[in-house]
């Protein structure tokens, strides 16, 4: 079974997308000993409007996060699970997009 090649490049968009979320989640609680949460959203002023990028490629990871999380702690039923990791992934799928289309810029190409 052959793929076709946007197939292919949506595949590596989601990968991407959900690695660079990782990537940047844990570089977050790195630099700040804290971890990445919608709860910076909280905060209200500059550090709002700070956290609003960060947050937009962090998302897929923090989603996931809390639902395994929720899954294990809360016994949440599956559906609840499954409908929270196609939310996540559709999110990281437009972040790799976004993240391969800035690279590609910057390469030139």
């Amino acid at each position: 079974m052959a793929l076709s090649p946007s197939s292919i490049e949506s595949l590596q968009a989601l990968v991407i997308g959900l690695a660079l979320s990782g990537l940047m989640a844990s570089a977050f609680e790195f630099a700040t000993n804290r971890r990445a949460s919608f709860r910076l959203l909280e905060a209200g002023g500059v550090s709002t409007l700070a956290a609003l990028p960060m947050l937009a490629f962090v998302a897929p990871f923090i989603i996931l996060r809390n639902t395994l999380r929720g899954r294990k702690l809360e016994r949440r039923p599956i559906p609840f699970v499954m409908i929270a990791t196609m939310i996540a992934c559709g999110w990281g799928l437009l972040s790799g997009h976004i993240a391969l289309d800035v690279a590609h810029r910057i390469a030139g190409q």
